[in-house]
Formats: structure tokens, sequence, C-alpha cells
């Protein structure tokens, strides 16, 4: 970090020894007026400008409006006063004030140029702050997520005097930010050593890390979506626009084609099939696996060619046709390596699945799937499942490399995820607003299944199952080992999306947050 020290002295660094208090009483003037005043007086010249409630006469609620000022502007703030306000009388007082030496630097930062003031001690030692208002208009112009803490002040020493007040410039910069239309996250005023320190800072690194990879994101569409599928749909110039999220399409040809070209390179496939030996128990004809190796490869490939962070592809039917197989164990392959390739070219689907490993900081692994069907016993039950897309690490068992639930192609895989708390989450929009639906769940027993699948329980399904059908969600969510629902709460007021609870929990997520 650089200082510019040759900056100019501002105004308030050429402290006057006197200064004048401006004030007066207002009993018959709302808030609003106040706050236009205040602004008024401030961009005229006043040096502070507040006002303190109080009772006036009979009992009057009102208002005491004070202004510090130079002597040179008191006749001119006075004119803003009186035009401004419904008083007709102003106190003056001449005040005598001790200042600190001061002046302001100029800091180069990696976003931009910061005001920093620094204050000398009569010690010698300086301290320096940064201008909140500086701060404020780099994150509103860099959309960045903004942490707000204070550490919690030590006792005070026997004569009454503290080295600091931060609770006080926590409630102060709150209002600057407010101000400034610059969303923040608060973390509760607390020591280094609290319990919520470490997890308010883990949690926001977390936020930033959604906010980041959502604002990063480039999806690799691998051929048209299928052609009855109307409920993947997506608006591409929308997302770009809104979002700055980027599709990078390339056509079933070239697809095809890189898988030729992977199946051409002896070195990079005998790795990848010793690698699908070892994670899946193969249940197909031997002389298709190549096929399945291929395609993990070329997709690999592709995504790096066209520096994307995940993929879409349309599943069936022309993959079948060209390569005979379908592409399930070869998605898994890829989801495993942190790299989201979804099903049915749903582009909402593979932002999803970004989205939620990364309010995970990647520590787990995403599983997209379809809401199928209710549980035969449990009302609050549902079956998670699709044909076999999710990571090995998903798994409670090795999965077998085998044959879809409803077509006649390889390439599928087959296991029982995992039990154990889940987050659910499914970002979509109708008609350019967008929303992110999320909630907990938990994993059940239930009939055994096909493709890669687990029965979960929420604890309302007929209340989820109403939020899907009215919207603007599909048959597609993304589930998680790991509760993110605080996270990604959170991460959608960086990103302009609504975060869209499928429980009554949001005072529950806001509690957490605060560090309760």
């Amino acid at each position: 970090m650089q200082c510019d020290s040759t900056s100019p002295l501002s105004r308030e660094t050429d402290a006057p020894e006197t200064i004048v208090k401006l004030e007066c009483d207002i009993d018959d003037a709302s808030p609003e007026v106040l706050a236009y005043a205040a602004d008024h007086l401030r961009e005229a010249g006043a040096r502070e400008v507040h006002w303190l409630p109080l009772y006036c006469k009979k009992g009057r609620p009102g208002w005491q409006l004070q202004v510090i000022c130079s002597h040179e502007d008191i006749e001119r703030l006075q004119t803003i006063i009186f035009l401004e306000t419904t008083t007709n009388g102003i106190r003056r007082q001449v005040m005598e004030r001790v200042c600190l030496p001061r002046r302001f630097e100029q800091v180069v930062t990696p976003w931009g140029e910061v005001a920093v003031k620094v204050a000398t001690l009569p010690d010698g030692s300086e301290r320096a702050a940064p201008e909140y208002e500086d701060c404020a208009r780099l994150a509103r112009e860099l959309g960045l997520p903004v942490l707000l803490w204070g550490p919690r002040d030590e006792r005070s020493e026997p004569d009454g005097t503290r080295l600091r007040d931060s609770q006080c410039g926590l409630f102060a910069t709150g209002k600057v930010l407010r101000r400034f239309q610059v969303p923040f996250t608060y973390m509760t005023n607390c020591r280094l050593t609290d319990p919520e320190f470490e997890r308010g800072v883990w949690d926001f690194l977390a936020v930033c890390n959604v906010v980041k990879t959502f604002k990063h994101t480039r999806i690799l569409q691998m051929a048209t979506r299928p052609f009855d599928f109307w409920s993947t749909m997506c608006n591409e110039g929308e997302l770009l626009e809104k979002f700055n999220i980027q599709l990078s399409p390339i056509p079933m040809t070239e697809l095809v084609q890189a898988v030729r070209d992977a199946q051409a390179d002896e070195q990079a496939m005998a790795a990848m099939l010793a690698h699908i030996n070892d994670s899946f128990e193969i249940c197909i004809p031997e002389d298709k696996v190549p096929a399945v190796a291929g395609l993990a490869i070329a997709m690999k490939r592709l995504v790096e060619k066209y520096g994307c962070n995940a993929g879409a592809i349309q599943c069936w039917n022309a993959l079948q046709d060209e390569l005979g197989i379908m592409p399930c164990a070869a998605n898994a392959i890829l989801n495993e390596m942190g790299i989201p390739i979804v099903c049915e070219t749903d582009i909402h689907g593979a932002i999803t699945a970004l989205m939620v490993e990364a309010a995970d900081l990647g520590r787990h692994r995403g599983m997209f799937a379809d809401w199928t069907v209710r549980h035969p016993d449990n009302e609050n039950g549902e079956l998670l499942q699709h044909c076999g897309p999710w990571p090995c690490s998903c798994a409670a068992v090795k999965p077998k490399l085998t044959y879809p639930l409803a077509f006649d192609h390889p390439g599928a895989l087959t296991a029982e995820a995992k039990h154990g708390d889940l987050t659910l989450a499914r970002f979509d929009g109708d008609n350019g607003e967008y929303s992110l639906l999320l909630g907990n769940a938990r994993g059940i027993d239930g009939p055994a299944g096909m493709g890669t699948y687990l029965w979960v329980e929420v604890d309302n399904l007929k209340r989820l199952e109403a939020k899907i059908v009215e919207g603007p969600y599909i048959h597609h969510c993304v589930a998680i080992h790991a509760n993110v629902v605080p996270v990604l709460y959170e991460a959608c007021k960086y990103i302009g999306i609504a975060p869209d609870l499928y429980d009554p929990i949001e005072e529950d997520v806001k509690a957490y947050l605060r560090g309760e």
C-alpha cells in the first residue's frame, strides 16, 4: 500500500482555535425536514450537524438542532437554518477546542484511492482511519461484499477513560453505508477470541466466495437443450446483462470430435480408465468404457479451452446416436473434480451447483437432482434422483457403472447417497425476476432405487411443493451435505437476487448471522 504524504491538507486539518455553535429548539418539524436541512448545512460548510430529542414547553416533543462552524460561515449557515426549518431564533456560542494535529493522505489500494486521516497523538505516535465515504464509494462501484465489525471494548480505566468507542463507530459506519446504498454484512461486536468471531469470518469468506464465483461464471453449453424441455430454457442475454454470467455454446459435432481426439491420446486414456476402474464397479460391456473415459477427458479439455467453470450437456438423445453411451458417469467424474456438469442443458442448474459448492468453500460436492416422487410411507419424504451424475464422494457405497432407468444405453451410475443433513437449493427466474430457493433437509431410509439417489425429509413437503409449482422453479435442484443456507441467504444481497426460504426460518437465519 503506497501513501502520498504530499497530499494537500484539508480544511479540517487547519483547525481554528475557536469555533461557533449555532443552536435552536424546534417542536413543529418532522425528522425528514431536519434530515434535509442537515444535509444542506453540511454541503454549505458546517463542520458538524446533529439534532437531539427533547421535550419543549407544554410537554411537546421536539428537537435541538446544533451546528458547529467557523466564524466566517455563521451568516451563511444561519440563513439556511431559517429557510429550511421552522425556528424563529438561533443561539450562538463561541467555543474553544483542542485538536490533535491531523493530515490526510491518499492511499492507493488494489480497488482505488482512499483518503486516510492521520492524527498525531501527544506522545508522537500516529493513528489512522480511512474515510468511510471513500470506502463506501469503492464498495458501491465494485460491488464487493463489505464486512462491518468492531472489537468489543476493554473495561474502562478507574478514572473513566477508555481506549475507544468501537460500537459507536459501528453504528455510525452502518449509517454511512446505508446512505450510500452499499450492502454490507454485520458481524456482532465481539472479541477476537470469541467463537462468534471465527465463525463470522469463515461465513463471510464463504459469502465472498459465492459472490466471486457467481460474478465470474462462464458455462460450457454442450449442444442445444432437448427439444421438448421448455422448462430448462434460459435468457442468455439477460444473464449476461444482469449478472455478467456468460455462456460458451458449442455444437454436438465439436463435442464428439473432442471425444475422438481424447480417445487418440493413449496416456490420457490410460489414466482415465484406471480412475474409472478404481472408482466404479463396472457393470457394462468393457468395450463401452473407453467412450465414458473419452467423454470425461473431452469435457474437461473443453471447459479449460473456453475458460469455463461449469458445464451443461444435452444428455439425450443426440449424444447416444453419436457415442452410444449416456454421459452420467463422465459428468460424475468432472463433478468430483469440482467442475459441475449438469444434465438436460440446465444452465440455471449449473449456476446453482456453482453457488452451493462455493458457499461450502469446496469442502463437499453438490448433487444435481430431480425432484421425482413422494416417499411411500413418509408424508414429508421425497426422492432426489438422477441417472448418475453425482460425485463418488457423495455415495454411501461404491457406485455401479451400469444402465439408466429409462434408456437402453450404458454409462449411468447407480448408488445411494450418504444420509445426513443437507441444503437444497435452486437458482431460477421468470420474466426478468430471479430468486434462490433454499432450505434444509435430511437423508432418510426408503426403497432401493436406480441412478444416483437419496430419499430426503423436509419439515413440510406440501409447502415446498407449492414453492416449486408456483415458481419460478423447475424439477431440478442441487443438494449438498452441509448447512449453507445462511451463507447463501446473505450472498443474495450482493448479487441482486431474492432469497426464497421454503421453510419459515428467516428469523433463525438472521439470528445465526448475528452470532446468536
